[in-house]
């Protein structure tokens, strides 16, 4: 069978969920039975969002094999199995630099290089890999990012154009768009929609469904304006409106107004019997919780809500563990030490989580927020930085090295208790320089993170530059902070935990990378009932 490709844009307003429609439609189509592949197009000119600002993108998402990936891939893995990789982002900068750097070799023959046909060209290669990423794929979910009418978004939806123009049996787009309320007037406006969908058509893509974003499912007349006016069969204008409790929701509305199947009768994809049992029973346990829990988050990007979306979603899957809801209560790293003592300005929760970030900014909040929680007996988690701030921590206050630091604070520390790979040393370009993708890890039999993990060999994904220096090992664990996982056939840490706390635990590694709500990350849903120990016995 040939492979089939879907192309979800957007229209009208950026942040409209596209990320999440087509992890959402990947997830209806795989419990059909169907093998998917999933790629998101970026129109930006970076070659990846690396070195981006998370309060202007968000989070990077990290694959097993060292992508630095748009946050929407964080969505595909949480609610599908598609095999994420490398091919399965890519911005207008890579495909540019592919480009030029082919001209530079002279593999174009000495032709005019042009937007039409050669970056086109790259860009529909770049389609065609996601077919190849994984064995038996049967369809691929294309999302392109920005929204339709954008400049920068242009090569891409000619290449689109031109992919469905080649292949007009096996692709179809789906269109997402805002369909707005205006209080004042009382009324739903459809005209937006109209002319997003003009635009797309001006391009030469016409939209096979026609997805409404609104707040309140639409009526039947607002989808016959819409239909009407866009030429699209009423039955293929779907409303996706606000959902109500969770974000999980969303493949159950789709799926109760017949998308996936209208996708299969238009695609001539096998109409397998739905299976959404798990994905019902995650719900039930997720909407009727039998307690609470309250977590802090102490960290550096807490005003982006984006920037630690993986972690926010992990820590509400590790709640879903043991059954209870969750409160996060965020807290800015560089603001917590600036009214009275850190025990007031964190107060409250029954565990705290410091996720990871690069940069001295909030550098003493974290610290002291390891402080309190190693002194108190409270569960503290701590992700990649987090990890490296218990580490200075313990080393300054256990130790007594009042100047203990990481070198990427102070280069000139008499005490490098954390400090630059080797080969690190000299780079000067951010891009692609870190410790990157999934690594193996030997966790010590014993400790908190193996009866967590239930094995002695894991794997888990990284995004880091600096390390834990070996040099002060020995002190440390002399001290009661014990290193219990070491990177697989070498002499990194990638686990340390302190002995006489209920639960103390740093990994320089990013679980929260690997958590989906059907599977629940072992130390998130370890440190959540930790945490919830701690809150019974106060």
């Amino acid at each position: 069978m040939r492979t089939k490709y879907i192309f979800i844009s957007g229209g009208v307003v950026s942040s409209l969920g596209k990320g999440l429609t087509s992890a959402s439609i990947a997830m209806l189509l795989e419990r059909r039975g169907i093998k998917v592949g999933m790629l998101k197009l970026d129109p930006y000119l970076n070659v990846d969002p690396g070195t981006m600002n998370p309060f202007q993108h968000g989070e990077v998402y990290v694959t097993d094999d060292g992508a630095e990936t748009d946050l929407d891939l964080g969505h595909y893995f949480r609610y599908t199995g598609a095999q994420l990789s490398k091919a399965s982002n890519a911005t207008s900068g890579q495909i540019y630099d592919t480009v030029i750097k082919r001209e530079r070799r002279g593999d174009y023959l000495g032709k005019t290089v042009q937007v039409i046909p050669h970056v086109t060209d790259e860009i529909k290669q770049r389609i065609l890999n996601t077919t190849k990423s994984e064995s038996g794929v049967q369809i691929v979910l294309v999302e392109i990012g920005g929204t339709v009418g954008d400049i920068e978004s242009l090569p891409f939806f000619e290449a689109i154009r031109q992919f469905r123009y080649e292949r007009p049996k096996d692709c179809m787009n789906i269109h997402l768009t805002y369909v707005p309320f205006l209080t004042a007037a009382g009324e739903v406006k459809t005209k937006p929609t109209q002319h997003s969908v003009q635009i797309l058509r001006g391009i030469g893509i016409i939209p096979d469904v026609i997805l409404c974003r609104c707040d309140e499912s639409l009526d039947e007349d607002i989808k016959d304006k819409i239909s009407l006016f866009c030429s699209v069969p009423k039955e293929s204008v779907i409303d996706e409106p606000n959902v109500k409790d969770s974000i999980y929701e969303v493949p159950l509305m789709l799926n109760h107004q017949g998308l996936d199947e209208k996708i299969c009768t238009m695609l001539d994809l096998p109409l397998g019997k739905i299976d959404l049992s798990s994905w019902h029973a995650m719900l039930h346990r997720l909407l009727n919780p039998k307690g609470k829990v309250v977590i802090g988050i102490v960290g550096k990007y807490m005003q982006h809500q984006d920037a630690y979306k993986s972690v926010f979603e992990a820590l509400h899957h590790g709640a879903l563990a043991n059954n209870v809801d969750i409160e996060i209560r965020k807290f800015e790293a560089e603001k917590v030490l600036e009214h009275g003592s850190i025990e007031d300005a964190i107060k409250g929760c029954d565990g705290y989580l410091v996720p990871g970030g690069f940069g001295e900014r909030g550098w003493m909040g974290k610290i002291m927020t390891a402080k309190f929680c190693r002194e108190n007996k409270v569960p503290y988690f701590g992700l990649c930085l987090g990890m490296q701030v218990m580490c200075v921590e313990f080393a300054r206050h256990v130790l007594g090295l009042k100047d203990a630091n990481t070198t990427e604070i102070d280069p000139h520390t008499s005490n490098p208790v954390i400090s630059l790979l080797s080969e690190q040393k000299g780079v000067e370009d951010l891009g692609g320089t870190m410790r990157l993708g999934a690594y193996s890890c030997r966790v010590k039999e014993g400790s908190r993170s193996n009866k967590a993990y239930n094995s002695p060999l894991i794997s888990e994904r990284h995004r880091h530059r600096f390390e834990f220096n070996n040099l002060y090992k020995d002190r440390l664990e002399e001290n009661g902070m014990e290193i219990t996982g070491y990177l697989e056939n070498a002499h990194l840490c990638e686990i340390v935990e302190v002995k006489d706390h209920p639960w103390m635990v740093g990994v320089q590694f990013h679980p929260e990378f690997k958590s989906k709500p059907t599977e629940p990350h072992p130390l998130f849903t370890d440190f959540i009932a930790a945490s919830l120990a701690n809150q019974n016995k106060k």
